[in-house]
């Protein structure tokens, strides 16, 4: 599985609501109701990371949850990080 051109991570951004181009990575911020949601969150999505054997870079300030997805192997955005993105997605409508 190759990395993509940026052309190719532009088009399918459009299909990622909230996910932006930050370097060779991609990134999204949530805000959660409040910090225990923020963390029950961020423990389904470590559950999804692990399922798919893919795990994003996470940072947790209070009710916000910032995901930061890459494949380190391949130095850049490969169809893993979206196929990551779109499962955190869903599973983050569930939880905000």
């Amino acid at each position: 599985m190759g990395k993509f051109s940026g052309e190719e991570i532009v088009e399918r951004l459009k299909s990622l609501a909230g996910w932006k181009l930050q370097g060779k990575s991609i990134r999204k911020e949530y805000e959660l109701p409040s910090f225990v949601d923020a963390i029950r969150f961020v423990n389904k999505v470590a559950d999804l990371a692990e399922e798919a054997d893919h795990h994003p870079d996470i940072l947790i300030n209070y009710r916000r949850v910032i995901l930061t997805l890459s494949t380190h192997s391949e130095d850049g955005i490969t169809q893993k990080d979206f196929d990551l993105a779109k499962k955190i997605d869903q599973e983050g409508k569930l939880h905000g």
